[in-house]
């Protein structure tokens, strides 16, 4: 083998690791399994088919796999961003999101007023 075969290689193994100790930050893509339950433990949905397929959630058209979040776009609702702030790779965390960092208190969204938790899980994290 050859130091030119090597670099490649080398290179993109550094980036993965790097990767594992990046902190997630505004402007990040992070990658998030998760699991989405009101207050008592019924799931309303899941990144994971299993999970979906416990609940009594699953849907064939679905393509279960973590969640793409580019941090501090919107894009999510507050709660669920503010949740992934300085997560890395492989870290956990079950969060409580009131309906003010959800979908509000009041509203024509079905999930207004309502307390959600989600249980996270970070599996790659990507910076610009």
């Amino acid at each position: 083998m050859t130091v030119s075969y090597l670099e490649p290689k080398l290179d993109s193994l550094e980036r993965r690791i790097m990767s594992l100790e990046l902190k997630a930050q505004k402007g990040d893509t992070v990658s998030v399994h998760y699991i989405g339950k009101f207050p008592g433990g019924k799931i309303f949905d899941t990144s994971m088919e299993k999970e979906a397929k416990n609940a009594g959630l699953y849907n064939a058209a679905r393509d279960y796999k973590p969640l793409m979040v580019i941090l501090g776009t919107g894009k999510v609702i507050q709660g669920f961003d503010e949740a992934l702030m300085g997560m890395k790779v492989n870290e956990e965390k079950e969060v409580v999101i009131p309906p003010e960092k959800a979908y509000g208190r009041s509203g024509n969204h079905p999930m207004a007023g309502k307390t959600l938790q989600f249980k996270l899980r970070v599996t790659n994290i990507r910076r610009p």
